[in-house]
């Protein structure tokens, strides 16, 4: 872990991305419950990117843009989605914000949180989140567009087009690759021939680093200093997060094609446990204050699931609701 302080953060700002970390990880794992029990029908995970996610966003402010790839759960819960909305989500609900239960889960969108909405096809919102910097360049407005994917999505002709766009034009863009080195079965290697994704950047004309995502700190660092350069007139930065996927690519997905060597190490490489033992060593929380945020995030994910669990699902009638304008369907 980097120095705290030499980033102007303090231990209170180092309790509150744990506590965020913790309850992204309880949500997290709830969904996986409720799956395996026949409950739900598809998670997709952001187990052991905790880490990127939480810091990354501690470095946003108010009025900033984002465009999230399907495993930024911790990430979407900090800027504002309540655990009741992704439980809506999950269990495809009338009343959940992002489609009315249509959508699959993952798909992320509030336009009140500056979320923009997300499609299947992956690198796609690289794309939308180029045109929102674009947006707010021509409106002088102090804040940026982000966006996320992982790196095999850096591997799409959306990814280069878009950083392409966005180096040309200077834009108060960043772009974050959460580097997990699996694009579902296909590792890194055989993903991509370069070193560093980081490296990039320099195609484009922009800022490129390398981060340890396993360190939120690290982290908040990478990102709240890009955020500085674009607002400042200084253009876009790509960063590479490299973290951890500590669960397969989703709950429909076997991944023996990770060996059971990798598979058994992983929990030594897991951000949330990295992060806790540090905050324990610095003399910063202790067992006391973890059990109480054990038990209000407890609490909090009995809450939410209870809730969903009794909503009511849509209407059929509700089928064509926001799909088609209803004012040009013609009887």
């Amino acid at each position: 872990m980097i120095d705290y302080r030499s980033v102007g953060l303090n231990e209170d700002d180092l309790k509150t991305m744990y506590k965020w970390m913790d309850l992204g990880r309880k949500i997290d794992e709830r969904m996986w419950l409720l799956n395996r029990s026949g409950k739900i029908p598809f998670v997709i995970s952001c187990q052991g990117q905790e880490a990127t996610q939480i810091g990354m966003a501690y470095a946003m402010e108010e009025g900033d843009i984002s465009s999230p790839y399907y495993r930024d759960l911790a990430f979407v819960t900090y800027l504002g989605m309540t655990p009741l909305d992704t439980m809506l989500s999950a269990f495809a609900k009338r009343d959940d914000i992002n489609s009315g239960g249509k959508q699959m889960p993952s798909h992320f969108s509030q336009k009140s949180l500056g979320i923009l909405s997300q499609s299947s096809p992956v690198g796609t919102q690289i794309l939308h989140a180029v045109g929102a910097a674009l947006s707010l360049k021509m409106d002088k407005k102090p804040n940026i567009a982000m966006s996320t994917v992982g790196e095999g999505s850096s591997n799409q002709g959306d990814f280069h087009e878009g950083l392409n766009f966005a180096g040309v034009h200077n834009l108060p863009f960043i772009c974050v690759i959460e580097n997990n080195k699996y694009a579902i079965s296909v590792p890194d290697n055989l993903q991509y021939g370069a070193e560093k994704l980081s490296d990039r950047a320099l195609g484009y004309g922009m800022h490129g680093e390398q981060v340890d995502g396993n360190d939120p700190i690290a982290m908040y660092k990478a990102m709240k200093e890009a955020r500085e350069r674009a607002i400042n007139g200084e253009g876009a930065t790509l960063i590479e997060a490299m973290c951890t996927r500590m669960t397969p690519h989703s709950s429909d997905d076997d991944d023996k094609y990770r060996s059971q060597e990798i598979r058994d190490g992983l929990k030594d490489l897991d951000c949330n446990l990295r992060f806790r033992k540090y905050l324990l060593e610095q003399e910063i929380i202790d067992q006391e204050w973890l059990d109480e945020i054990e038990q209000e995030h407890k609490d909090i994910v009995n809450k939410a699931t209870k809730e969903a669990e009794q909503a009511p699902y849509p209407d059929a009638q509700e089928t064509y609701t926001h799909v088609y304008d209803e004012g040009s369907i013609e009887a």
